[in-house]
C-alpha cells in the first residue's frame, strides 16, 4: 500500500508542475501589455517602465519562471496587478462561494444520479431503461453554457420562479438555477456509471443465490447489489467534486456567482497575470489532489486496483 501511495503521491506533484509550467508560459503568449492595460493608453513610458519593473515583466521569461517557482515553494502566488491585493487573499475570499455552488450541485448530481441509475438497471431494457438513459445522454452532450441561458429563459422569464443572477446573502433561491446547471452533467454521468456497474453485479451468483434464498428484493439491491457496485461511482463522484470544486467558470460567469471562475474571467479581460495563473494553479491543484483521495480510497475499498498497479510497474 505505501508503494503505491508513493507513486500517487509522485505523479500528483509532476502533474502540478507540468500544470504551473504550462499555465505560466500560456499566460505570458496572451496578446497585450498588462501594464499598458492596467495603466491606460495616456500612460507614459517612464510609468510603464516603473511597472514592468516592479512586477518583472520586463526580465527574460526564465527567468521570471524561476523566480515564481521560488516563491510558489512558500506559498507567495503574488499580487495581484489590477488591485494589488495577494493572489491567495483573492482566491480564499472566492473560496466558500464556489465550494457551496460545487457541493449543492455535486449532492444533487450524487442522489439523482444514483437513484437513476439503480432504478434504470433494475428495469433494464424497458422503456423505462430507454427513456433515463437517453436522457442522460442528453444531460451528457448539452454544454452547460447552453443548459445556463435554457434555464435563464425558462425559470427566470418565462416561468419566473428563480432569480437569475446573484449570490446567496439575497436568498437561498438564487442558488438553485446555478447549482442544477452545474449538477446535470455529472449527474448524468453518474446515472450511466451506476447503471452499467449495477447491471454487472446483478448478473453475480451470489446475487442469484441471495434471491434465491428468498430475500426481498429491495434488500438484495440496496445491500448486496448497490454496495458492490459503488466502487467505479465513488471514483466518478471525486473526480467530479474536483473539477466543480476548481470553478465552474461559465457557470460562475453567467449567473454573477461570486466565485473562483468569476475571478479567473474578470482577470482574463484585465490581463492580470498573476490572478489568471493563481487561479488555474488552484483549479489544477484542486483536480489532483481530490483525484489522488479518489484513487487512495478506491484503492482501499478494493485491493485489486494496488496489485494491478504494482504489475504495471513490473
Amino acid at each position: 500500500m505505501l508503494r503505491y501511495l508513493l507513486g500517487r503521491l509522485g505523479y500528483t506533484v509532476l502533474m502540478l508542475l507540468g500544470v504551473v509550467t504550462v499555465s505560466f508560459f500560456l499566460v505570458r503568449a496572451i496578446p497585450g501589455d498588462p501594464a499598458r492595460v492596467m495603466l491606460g493608453q495616456r500612460a507614459d513610458e517612464a510609468t510603464l517602465q516603473a511597472l514592468r519593473e516592479q512586477y518583472g515583466f520586463n526580465r527574460p521569461l526564465y527567468v521570471q519562471y524561476w523566480r515564481y517557482l521560488e516563491r510558489l515553494v512558500v506559498g507567495d502566488l503574488g499580487r495581484s496587478i489590477a488591485s494589488n491585493r495577494p493572489v491567495l487573499e483573492i482566491v480564499l475570499d472566492r473560496l466558500p462561494a464556489t465550494a457551496l455552488l460545487a457541493t449543492v450541485a455535486m449532492v444533487i448530481a450524487t442522489v439523482l444520479g444514483i437513484a437513476l441509475g439503480v432504478l434504470s438497471a433494475v428495469r433494464a431494457n424497458t422503456w423505462l431503461d430507454t427513456a433515463t438513459m437517453a436522457l442522460a445522454q442528453f444531460g451528457i452532450s448539452l454544454p452547460s453554457i447552453v443548459m445556463a441561458i435554457f434555464l435563464m429563459v425558462l425559470f427566470g422569464q418565462v416561468l419566473p420562479w428563480f432569480p437569475i443572477a446573484g449570490y446567496v446573502d439575497r436568498g437561498i433561491e438564487y442558488l438553485v438555477l446555478p447549482a442544477v446547471t452545474l449538477g446535470i452533467r455529472p449527474l448524468a454521468i453518474i446515472a450511466r456509471v451506476t447503471r452499467s456497474s449495477m447491471l454487472e453485479v446483478l448478473g453475480q451468483d451470489y446475487i442469484r443465490t441471495a434471491r434465491a434464498k428468498g430475500l426481498p428484493s429491495s434488500r438484495v439491491i440496496a445491500v448486496h447489489a448497490l454496495r458492490n457496485a459503488l466502487n467505479p461511482v465513488v471514483t466518478t463522484v471525486g473526480t467530479w467534486f474536483a473539477g466543480l470544486l476548481a470553478g465552474a467558470y461559465f457557470v460562475e460567469y453567467i449567473f454573477n456567482w461570486p466565485g473562483i471562475g468569476s475571478a479567473a474571467f474578470d482577470a482574463i479581460t484585465k490581463l492580470d497575470y498573476p490572478v489568471i495563473q493563481g487561479t488555474v494553479l488552484f483549479t489544477a491543484a484542486v483536480f489532483v489532489v481530490v483525484n489522488f483521495f479518489s484513487d487512495v480510497l478506491y484503492a482501499l475499498l478494493d485491493p485489486r486496483v494496488e496489485l494491478s498497479s504494482q504489475r504495471v510497474q513490473s
